[in-house]
């Protein structure tokens, strides 16, 4: 069993929320199974593998390996619970720099491994798992789309250190053929654009925001609030009967989305627009 620490915050926050042994020996996709509100759960992170036999995958992305192990970890849970009526719940600690880019990834198909992970974790919600996505340091590109975007409730902290987005400023920047300043500027107006947690929560993907005193070295508190809310999240999803994401359409900045949406039900169904 891996009883190693690691210093990422989704180590951290996996050790403190779930003790005990991991359940693979595994480096760097570690899983536990603690309680959550009194019933089973199953925890999982990724966190960073400096002897990772792939070097793209060695700071906390999620490579080839990973994202099969992802998909592993989750569908063991699926099959696990296929005839019980209490499926346990599947809380993903989010500290993800990206995917792993290289030239053996993309040949050995990266996409496949990915799309491997994301689908398990849909099909846990779509089986009746709860699925919780705790976001406690950086939620970057395909490795999010793979590690806990797909939950039904997504938790994120509001702290220097954690970040959602499909690519940093540095990359970005190279990209759009623009200064970083220039991004930071246009980001002032085009929400999508930017990188603080809140203009990310303003396009309704976000259930709670939360404010430890520290993402990276909580405190007893922070650990309370966190378990608190994630209890919360648990009676929340119970409470609802809707199994897909479609509420996530019902953010401040979603209006665009909302009317395409709208027009191509309509165009589907032969219907004239207002």
């Amino acid at each position: 069993m891996n009883t190693a620490n690691h210093t990422s915050n989704g180590g951290t926050w996996l050790d403190l929320l779930a003790g005990g042994a991991d359940v693979y020996d595994w480096p760097a996709v570690r899983v536990r199974d603690a309680s959550l509100a009194g019933a089973p759960a199953r925890f999982i992170a990724v966190v960073p593998d400096a002897a990772n036999r792939f070097p793209r995958a060695r700071t906390g992305e999620v490579g080839l390996v990973e994202g099969w192990q992802l998909a592993q970890a989750v569908h063991e849970v699926i099959n696990a619970d296929r005839a019980s009526s209490n499926k346990r719940a599947i809380v993903a600690v989010i500290d993800v720099t990206s995917q792993a880019y290289g030239r053996r990834e993309e040949a050995f198909g990266i996409h496949q491994a990915l799309a491997g992970a994301a689908g398990a974790y849909a099909q846990a919600r779509l089986a009746g798992h709860p699925v919780i996505g705790l976001i406690v340091g950086l939620a970057m590109s395909g490795a999010f789309l793979a590690h806990g975007y797909q939950a039904n409730r997504l938790i994120a902290f509001d702290d220097p250190g954690v970040m959602v987005h499909a690519m940093g400023k540095a990359s970005a920047a190279r990209i759009t053929l623009r200064s970083v300043e220039a991004l930071e500027a246009l980001a002032q107006s085009v929400p999508p654009m930017a990188y603080d947690i809140h203009s990310y929560a303003s396009l309704g993907l976000l259930w709670k925001v939360l404010q430890p005193s520290s993402a990276s070295a909580p405190s007893s508190d922070d650990v309370a609030l966190v378990t608190t809310t994630l209890e919360a999240a648990l009676a929340d999803i119970a409470n609802d009967t809707r199994k897909y994401l479609a509420t996530r359409f019902d953010g401040e900045h979603r209006a665009a989305s909302r009317r395409v949406r709208q027009l191509l039900r309509e165009q589907w169904k032969g219907e004239t627009s207002a």
